[in-house]
């Protein structure tokens, strides 16, 4: 299995950008596919993450009501839609999926929960 994220880039604080993730190489869908970050300096964190059938959604705190996580079970692919942007979410975002029914999405916060992992794409916001 094989995740690429893309879609990051250079925007000012106020602006959006989306992010996608592709997966290939298993016909199967995940059941969560979710998104991380890790900012200079600090260790990586949970952003967001979608289950397979419900698609019940979990986010970090910090960014509810601004990002949105969405998924195309027919690809497989998951978005992240960052909406009002600020400096402080400027960072490597990488996709992650995993196949393995655990629970509700908050369960999926950990990053041992994870087994495929993209590359990572760099998102920085300019104040």
């Amino acid at each position: 299995v094989q995740l690429q994220a893309s879609g990051g880039g250079l925007v000012q604080a106020g602006g959006s950008l989306r992010l996608s993730c592709a997966l290939s190489g298993r016909t199967s869908i995940p059941y969560v596919m979710g998104w991380f970050r890790q900012a200079p300096g600090k260790e990586r964190e949970f952003v967001a993450v979608i289950t397979r059938s419900s698609g019940r959604t979990y986010y970090l705190d910090s960014v509810e009501g601004r990002f949105t996580i969405s998924r195309d079970n027919a690809k497989p692919a998951a978005y992240l839609q960052m909406n009002n942007l600020r400096p402080e979410d400027t960072a490597v975002y990488y996709c992650a999926a995993d196949y393995r029914v655990l629970g509700e999405a908050v369960i999926y916060t950990g990053e041992d929960k994870y087994i495929y992992w993209g590359q990572g794409t760099l998102v920085t916001v300019s104040s």
